[in-house]
Order: C-alpha cells, then structure tokens, then sequence
C-alpha cells in the first residue's frame, strides 16, 4: 500500500499526498490528496526559472486575481496552482482537482473508434467537425449558444490575465476545458504563464494557435532580438482562433494554398510568414476545397455554405480585425475586452431554430427580410420584435448603443439591457443577475411583462403611458419604451420583422 506523505507548501500550508504516481508527462509527476479535492505535481528536474515563476504565480499573481471582491468569480475559468512545494529535494506545486463537469460522461457513439468517457473535455474535441462526428454523443455536443458563451468566458479569463500583465504562451484547445451541455470553460497550464521581464516562455504554443511572428522566426535563437516569442500579442491571436474554431468548427489559416513543395516548410509558411485567412475577401488562393472534405466536416469545411459572417455583425468583424488587419500587424489584433463585448452583445442576437432536430438549436438573426437558420435552412415564421437600445448620455437625449436585443418565448430581460454602465461580468452585483422582465407571445401579440422596472413607459407619442411593475405592455413596430431614468438608463424602439 503507497505511503502517505504529509508536507507544508513553501507558504506554510499543510498538505498531503498518497505517494503513488497517477499521471506523468516529460516534465513533472502527478500524485493525489486523499480525498482528491487536489493533487500535487512534482517535477523531475530542478528548474530555478520555472521555480522563480511558480512562486509568483501562487503568491503575488495569484494574489491579485483571487484576493479581490471578485475572487471567486475566477475561481471556475482557471485551474490556477495553489500554492508551491519543496520535498525530498523537488520542487512543485498543488492544483485543484479537475471539475466533474469537465469529464466525458458517455462514451464514443461509435465504439469502433476511441472511447473518451472519462476523458477531459479539452477543446480539441469540440472544435472541428470530424471530431465532434466521429467522436461525442449528441448528449455531450451542446448547442451553439453556449458555444458563444464559452467563447465569453474564456475571453474574459484572457482578459483578466493580461490586466494582470500576464500572457497564458500556450493558449490552445488543448488547454482549455469546455462543457457545451452548460456552457462551462476552464484555462488550464496555468504554471507555464509568461511573466512579462521576469520569466520569459518555456515553450512556443500548439501549432494551430501559435502567432505568426513567432511562427516565421521560431529558427532563431532566442536571444536574438529579431526573435518573436509568445506574449500578451500572441495570445490575442491564438484567443481569435479558439473562437473561430468552437463556432465554426475549422481552422482559420488552413486552407488548399501550398506554399512550398516541402512539407514542413510548407507549414512554416502556410502558418507563418504566408499566412492568409481562408474566407479573406480579396485573395481567395487560400480557400478550404468543399470537395475535398470528408463528409464528416461537412458543410462547415465550405465556406460558401457556412462563411464566417453566420457569427453576426459584432464577431464578424473582429475575425477581420484579427485575420486580415491583424494577422501579420499584431497591434490590430483584437484585445480579449473586444471579444468579451462582441460576444455579450451577439447572445443578446440569437433565436432559437423552429427544427427540432437543427443540431445547432440557436442562430444569429440575421434582419433580412427573409430570416432563416444558417445551418439548417428553416425559416423564421411570424412577426418577430428586435429591441434598437438607446441610451441617455444627458438629460433626454438618447443615442444609439450599436446594441439589439431579440425576442423570443420566455427571452429575459435583464439590468445589463436597461442601463449601459451595466455589463455581465465579474463585477456584476447580486442585485444585478435577476432578471427584471420577460417576453412572451400570446394570441398572436408579443408582450413584455414588467417584473421590476419601476421607470418602464411607453414614450412613443407625448403623453407616456406609465407599465407597473406587474403590468405588461404589447409590442408594435416604431414603439418606444423607456426602461429607466438612471444615468445611462435605456430605451428602447421596437422594429417588427415578418418571417415567412
């Protein structure tokens, strides 16, 4: 029977560990705490580098994210090392154990290929077509709303480590758990970040996610100052790839171009100093061959079919920004607060597809006058409200927040719509999570029913007519209602669009 070891972390901490190895990779072993509420990772060799960083990461770093009101906020996007050790001559670190909801509850649908049940749910499985086909039960897919929503939380825990000063320097699908079920996302390798003038990076990145700057000089020694190696700039691109990938399950550089007859230069160009977006508009050399996909990446390998613009006005353009403007200029790169907004603001654009068998569930509305799912051609029927959010920079004037809202059966209407100095995130107050209306559609009319809006009017003509909390009011097109007087309150003008 293994021995059970008792310790204290370098900061006074005890701890202990079954002494039983129960992973390992080239760098480090992995044992368990009896109760496997944690492990501790130990590495093989001594690396006073990587235990300067460590140090860091698990005193003043980790400080700084989880010793603030929104500390616990944090606590689920990252696996973050707790505290350091030294025994026996060894140096590492303890770690939370990993979340139930990030192992694979069923296993493979087709039992003749691997079965993951058990596995961790590292993004890799869920951000191409081929795998998600070949590998997941429908039940562990989720649906394509929370794939925009872990697309947010992963950008806000990018976001928070770069206000920090940190860079992740291998922000890949490999490191980063997801659960698309409900929506759930967690950054892991969190002992590797990149400590901006103190600990440079140990490695360069995963392939598919490594910038192209570091790509095209990755030949040079890293003391040559030519030399691009990964910080907060790379992160930004490989956080634009992670979210083109889990929405539109390919990559953004991989296309049919050749750009050398060698294989591995080939890669280094094709990745590197060539690299071209596989939608970009003016140079189509680069385009994914539909024809040449397996049925199993089908129809998200054609891009004619699906194209990048199915992800709605706001990410749309930030994938432009991020692979064609900032592709080869890295200070046109999307910052992770960029993406975090976007993808606020896209969820508040979704509709639920009429197909119940649509394996997507959810879609951008598009404002055509014909809208339609994009993924499995089902047209909205019926009148459909767009909610156009105004809000009030002084006294009675209101301007237009590049910010709408759609309606459906149950949709909620939440603080962050009434009010602009409101947003989602980790400083969201309690007060603010509750929902304060909701929509419904009743006998042909749609209706917004006032839970807690004590300023809710409708202000279409001079005379406003004053919605009591409890009260509803039914929506028409060019309607305008007023949601609160509160500085940076919103209002809202009501747009009718007709399905088929």
């Amino acid at each position: 029977m293994a021995n059970l070891i008792k310790t204290t972390t370098l900061d006074g901490q005890p701890i202990e560990f079954i002494d039983e190895v129960k992973a390992s990779d080239g760098m480090q072993h992995v044992y368990l705490s009896p109760d496997r509420s944690y492990v501790v990772a130990l590495f093989r060799d001594t690396d006073f580098q990587a235990k300067d960083r460590l140090i860091m990461i698990t005193g003043k770093y980790r400080d700084s994210v989880f010793r603030q009101a929104e500390g616990d906020y944090w606590r689920n996007l990252y696996r973050w090392p707790t505290a350091a050790v030294e025994i026996n001559g060894r140096f590492g670190f303890t770690l939370p154990s990993y979340q139930k909801q990030f192992f694979f509850e069923y296993g493979s649908k087709n039992n003749d290929f691997l079965n993951i049940k058990g596995m961790l749910k590292e993004g890799k499985w869920f951000t191409s077509a081929n795998n998600q086909n070949r590998y997941l039960d429908p039940r562990e897919r989720g649906d394509w709303l929370n794939y925009l929503r872990i697309g947010l939380l992963i950008s806000q825990a990018v976001r928070r480590l770069h206000a920090a000063g940190l860079a992740h320097s291998n922000l890949s699908y490999n490191n980063v758990l997801v659960d698309p079920v409900r929506g759930g996302a967690c950054i892991i390798d969190i002992d590797s970040l990149v400590v901006p003038g103190k600990c440079p990076p140990d490695v360069i990145g995963t392939p598919d996610f490594i910038a192209p700057e570091v790509v095209a000089t990755s030949h040079l020694p890293k003391e040559d100052k030519n030399r691009k190696l990964p910080c907060i700039a790379t992160d930004r691109h490989a956080l634009a790839v992670l979210i083109y990938m889990f929405l539109l399950y390919r990559h953004p550089l991989r296309g049919a171009r050749v750009c050398d007859l060698d294989p591995e230069k080939d890669e280094k160009l094709c990745l590197g100093s060539q690299a071209l977006f596989v939608e970009h508009p003016a140079d189509a050399s680069n385009r994914i061959r539909a024809s040449d996909a397996k049925p199993s990446e089908l129809p998200w390998n054609d891009t004619a079919r699906v194209p990048f613009s199915v992800t709605g006005p706001y990410l749309s353009e930030l994938f432009k920004h991020a692979f064609i403007d900032g592709l080869h200029e890295v200070t046109k790169r999307p910052t992770a607060d960029e993406w975090e907004v976007a993808l606020v603001k896209t969820v508040d654009l979704v509709q639920p597809c009429r197909n119940p068998d649509c394996a997507q569930k959810w879609y951008v509305f598009d404002n055509t006058r014909a809208p339609k799912c994009p993924f499995c051609g089902t047209p909205y029927q019926g009148k459909l409200p767009i909610l156009n959010l105004y809000s009030a920079r002084k006294e009675g004037s209101f301007r237009p927040d590049n910010h709408r809202l759609m309606v459906y059966t149950n949709q909620s209407l939440f603080p962050w719509h009434v009010n602009r100095n409101i947003f989602p995130n980790e400083r969201l107050a309690p007060e603010h999570r509750k929902r304060v209306g909701y929509f419904v559609l009743h006998a042909g009319a749609w209706w917004l029913v006032n839970e807690a809006l004590p300023d809710l009017a409708d202000v279409t003509i001079d005379n406003k007519i004053a919605v009591p909390v409890g009260g509803k009011v039914e929506l028409k097109d060019g309607q305008k209602l007023l949601l609160s007087r509160d500085d940076g309150g919103r209002l809202v003008v009501v747009q009718m669009v007709e399905g088929a």
